[in-house]
């Protein structure tokens, strides 16, 4: 390697990789497609690897480039978290992600522990499929296993266990999530061991808790989330294969900024109270 990259060019590669293309990275960053191209070009030059496979489809890691994100992930939540502080005098957006459910327990429940918190501002990205903490994707995230990455920290919150749900036993056939949605463990499951029982499908997890509540079907849900709806009761027993652990997630060095730690403090204490509440 002939020199250093820069650390601006370094951040860039983590835009056009989070991207998957040029076209979109230049929509993030405000950087031209030539000059992001260009640039492109002379950090594989440097670094003597190449780390995208140029196609059709856009920019897609080679084994090399992965090794070198997650050497470098981590600059772009540094510059995003700076660029947020300097940006504002007043609180802090902290960016929460979780599966639909767990997000919208959270988000009933936070206003009582939150409101003294005046350094940090709740903005909430519910997401089926994982974001990325060390690429700027979220600043805090509820996972259902602990994370493997090395720059990840983790504090278990508990159990999530799921089971079927109607408005009686009397109820036959499920409601299950449509096939060209993000499809998650619960709707995986559901199609695997009761495809041919499904009676109904919608696009959203709380769609499929409406149509159980109409006597449509049986819906599939995490015990807690089903305490939240009253007209269902559990017509089923726990579903073992889909019993799994709750997970705390921020990244290492993130969880040290004030608005950080203190939302982690906050949505921790969410987290403790639901699973404090839960049966056995």
């Amino acid at each position: 390697m002939e020199q250093t990259p820069s650390l601006d060019d370094l951040a860039l590669f983590v835009t056009v990789a989070e991207a998957g293309g040029l076209a979109g990275a230049a929509r993030t960053s405000g950087v031209s497609v030539p000059t992001l191209s260009r640039k492109m070009q002379a950090l594989e030059r440097q670094l003597g690897r190449v780390l995208f496979a140029r196609g059709a489809r856009g920019y897609s890691l080679t084994a090399e480039g992965r090794s070198v994100l997650e050497q470098v992930a981590d600059l772009g939540s540094l510059r995003a978290r700076l660029g947020r502080s300097l940006s504002t005098s007043g609180p802090v957006d902290v960016r929460i992600t979780a599966g639909s459910w767990t997000s919208c327990y959270v988000a009933r429940r936070l206003g009582p522990v939150w409101r003294d918190k005046p350094i940090w501002r709740p903005v909430f990205i519910e997401a089926a499929a994982r974001l990325d903490i060390a690429r700027r994707g979220a600043d805090i995230g509820i996972r259902n296993k602990r994370p493997d990455q090395h720059w990840l920290a983790a504090r278990r919150t508990g159990t999530v266990e799921y089971a079927a749900f109607a408005v009686s036993t009397e109820v036959r056939g499920f409601v299950a999530l449509s096939q060209t949605d993000v499809q998650t463990p619960s709707a995986i499951w559901l199609r695997q061991h009761h495809a041919g029982e499904i009676v109904s499908t919608a696009g959203a997890p709380r769609l499929l808790a409406d149509l159980a509540l109409a006597g449509v079907g049986k819906v599939v849900l995490p015990c807690f989330a089903a305490q939240d709806i009253e007209g269902l009761q559990q017509v089923g027993p726990v579903i073992g294969a889909l019993t799994h652990e709750e997970w705390l997630v921020s990244h290492h060095e993130a969880r040290h900024d004030a608005p950080v730690r203190a939302a982690l403090d906050v949505v921790a204490q969410v987290l403790a109270d639901k699973n404090s509440m839960l049966p056995g």
